[in-house]
């Protein structure tokens, strides 16, 4: 019925939408006189007025400061009210649960840091979430009840039909198909679960190579392969949440690797993953550093490959981008995107001769030619992503002033 609050057209609507755009703007700006809020939106000096005082009294904007440097009096500046709202954000491994906390401006204002070798019962994982969680919170001088989302990164995906955690069978303890309904009755606030590669383009796409890009790859390197896949601005997941889990894929060169899910392996990723670096080393003669894990060996190569310039190291660089240049074939051919964005600590360690080298194999290999850059968000990327992907939703619930 015409008048109902909430009715599109309506002056709280109005209103509202008024508002939200005022609120973007002091996030994209940082603080903004009214003046120049109202030069932003169109608004008139008295309308920006009446916006202001409605947000200040909602909690949502603070008056801060004042500016300078100017003829005439200065003017009192604005800000979005860091405290309105808090989201968390968890990025698991089977190493570690590294957690964050961040406020509704985006900055990060508390982590944590979780080790996990070795503790592999099913019922501890709940243990490990809350503390891990808990750590973050305290650090960032609040508690738990303060966080209005939490969205956790794991490798895989957890299947929408059975609740359990596919692709991803060197997790421990998480794949109980009642965990999710375990973590939901422990936490107090929604709790929403990604795939670590999907949050990885997340990042890209709202702060980092990405921004901008409505259909892009992004290829990741650190421990396994995967990949995530944005199509019209949006995450392809995929029936079970699958889409993207390259490293099971077929590619010549490798034999073809039976029972993947056991396996925990495919052909792209025998050719092309981290594992890949130091095997190559050996066959060019290069001597492959000490170091705790097969990742740590690639990044360490192909760092020193990105400096050499020439002789094995080169052909090591080589060698390695016409692998990933052989499975990126296969993507590019089926999907056409406009970007590639390469990330995770392998390829980042190869950097732009890497990336030239994979950029000019796949121009061989493949009829479209979208363009390949490295990541800009290599500090955390999956954590910033899910600090991203939580502030998205909060800002829409705590921002949204017409109810």
């Amino acid at each position: 019925m015409a008048g109902t609050p909430g009715t599109p057209g309506t002056p709280r609507v109005l209103r509202a939408m008024n508002d939200r755009a005022a609120l973007d703007l002091l996030l994209e700006h940082g603080p903004l006189s009214r003046t120049k809020i109202g030069k932003l939106t169109g608004l008139s000096k008295p309308t920006a007025s009446q916006l202001l005082a409605r947000l200040e009294s909602a909690g949502l904007v603070v008056a801060t400061g004042t500016s300078e440097g100017r003829p005439g009096p200065n003017a009192q500046l604005y800000a979005v009210n860091a405290r309105a709202a808090h989201v968390a954000a968890l990025d698991v491994t089977p190493e570690r649960i590294l957690a964050a906390v961040a406020d509704v401006t985006g900055e990060t204002v508390g982590q944590f840091a979780l080790p996990t070798p070795g503790r592999r019962a099913a019922e501890s994982v709940v243990v490990q979430v809350t503390e891990a969680l808990d750590g973050a919170v305290k650090a960032a001088g609040l508690v738990r009840s303060d966080v209005h989302r939490v969205v956790v990164a794991t490798p895989g995906a957890f299947d929408p039909g059975t609740g359990r955690l596919r692709y991803a069978s060197h997790l421990p303890g998480w794949h109980s198909p009642t965990l999710l309904d375990e973590l939901a009755a422990a936490l107090p606030m929604p709790v929403e679960y990604e795939n670590d590669v999907n949050l990885a383009a997340v990042a890209e796409q709202r702060l980092g190579a990405a921004r901008g890009h409505q259909d892009f790859v992004l290829l990741w390197n650190e421990g396994g392969l995967g990949a995530a896949l944005v199509i019209n601005g949006q995450l392809h997941r995929g029936w079970t949440g699958g889409a993207g889990e390259v490293g099971f894929m077929p590619v010549p060169g490798t034999p073809l690797v039976r029972r993947v899910a056991k396996a925990n392996s495919g052909g792209f990723q025998e050719l092309a993953g981290g594992q890949a670096v130091p095997r190559l080393a050996r066959e060019l003669g290069i001597q492959v550093p000490a170091a705790d894990s097969y990742t740590e060996e690639a990044v360490a190569l192909l760092a020193e490959a990105s400096l050499a310039g020439g002789g094995p190291y080169r052909e090591l660089l080589q060698a390695f981008a016409t692998g990933l240049a052989t499975g990126l074939a296969s993507m590019v051919a089926l999907l056409d995107p406009e970007l590639i964005v390469l990330s995770g600590g392998v390829l980042v360690a190869g950097g732009e001769p890497l990336r030239a080298l994979v950029q000019s194999e796949l121009a061989e290999l493949a009829a479209p030619r979208p363009r390949l850059v490295i990541g800009s968000v290599q500090e955390q990327p999956v954590l910033r992503g899910a600090l991203e992907s939580a502030l998205a939703t909060t800002r829409d619930e705590v921002f949204d002033t017409s109810r």
